[in-house]
């Protein structure tokens, strides 16, 4: 097998040939077809998330099919077509786990980051955490809704049910999301960094009310502002645009320093909240809505050796939509 392998904080991938990974016990194989690459990969490449363990094979967003079978497997066998997202095992004993929140679990492994990922021709991952994915739909733009749609579903969950939702940062998970919220019969309201033409225009495409930067003023209050870029200077932003008793959500798993605000933009009881991980039923409901509404991605296709290109074109703000790998 082949993977871009990261040695070290911050170095390029390189491509490594490795000898076949063998599924142990309640484990399988995947061939990997289309791996999607989200903003926590470059958290990963740049050393930005606590404890990665080095030499690590980054990528979260995968699908592929089965192509070998651990023994203690029941429900998948070779030639299942499957995805297989950030989370990738839990203890199942810890009080997180035991409330049903897998995804605080207090010992868990994640693909790409603590158990390596999906940039490889094939990646082993534990059976429970795989989701089959059926015969509809292209590899390549499904990959994106193994995290930015998994997580972007999460995030909108947990931004309630108000009728006019903020989006700070419309890239991979940005885009998913406001496909969802239109499904829903909500209005989008798109913020850019820099005024961002491109992504503004994907925003109205996909039936955005309003698209405008970062620092402009929406043009009604917003009922939740989710915010995916990781730039902490945008919480201040969303407090502001969100009405009395409105809520900002962060989405990402890293951001930088959030500035000092004044109380006066919390108060009224706007609130303020971060999203963690996902849970399997997180992937359940949201596989089921994603069909539902017909969700398309927007992608641009990399093969698997332009791995460090497809992450420095992301670090740039040069993509619209997302990227995706294939072997």
């Amino acid at each position: 097998m082949q993977a871009m392998v990261l040695a070290a904080p911050g170095a390029a991938l390189t491509m490594q040939e490795r000898p076949d990974a063998v599924p142990g016990a309640g484990e399988v194989r995947v061939k990997v077809s289309a791996c999607g690459v989200c903003r926590t990969d470059l958290h990963v490449v740049d050393g930005e998330l606590p404890d990665i363990r080095y030499p690590i094979v980054p990528g979260h967003e995968v699908v592929g099919r089965i192509d070998a079978v651990g023994t203690s497997v029941a429900d998948l066998m070779p030639g299942m077509r499957v995805g297989v997202p950030w989370l990738g095992w839990t203890c199942g004993h810890c009080a997180y786990c035991e409330e049903g929140r897998e995804n605080l679990c207090d010992r868990p492994q994640f693909t790409g980051y603590t158990r390596d990922g999906g940039f490889a021709t094939h990646l082993v991952a534990d059976a429970r955490y795989c989701f089959p994915l059926g015969e509809d739909g292209d590899d390549a733009t499904l990959a994106p809704l193994l995290c930015a749609g998994l997580i972007g579903w999460r995030s909108l969950a947990m931004a309630g049910d108000g009728k006019h939702i903020g989006i700070y940062g419309f890239g991979a998970a940005g885009h998913i999301v406001a496909q969802v919220a239109r499904w829903q019969d909500r209005s989008v309201y798109a913020f850019t960094r820099n005024g961002d033409g491109e992504a503004q225009a994907l925003a109205r495409a996909l039936g955005a009310v309003w698209a405008g930067a970062s620092e402009d003023a929406p043009p009604v209050p917003l009922d939740a502002a989710i915010i995916y870029a990781p730039v902490g200077a945008l919480v201040p932003l969303a407090l502001r645009a969100v009405r009395k008793g409105g809520r900002v959500v962060c989405a990402g798993i890293h951001m930088s320093d959030i500035p000092a605000f004044p109380y006066s933009i919390l108060w009224q009881e706007r609130q303020l909240v971060s999203v963690a991980n996902l849970t399997r039923q997180d992937g359940i409901d949201f596989l089921k809505v994603a069909a539902q509404a017909n969700i398309r991605t927007h992608t641009t296709v990399f093969p698997l050796q332009r791995a460090n290109e497809a992450l420095a074109q992301l670090r740039e703000g040069k993509l619209v939509g997302a990227a995706v790998l294939q072997p």
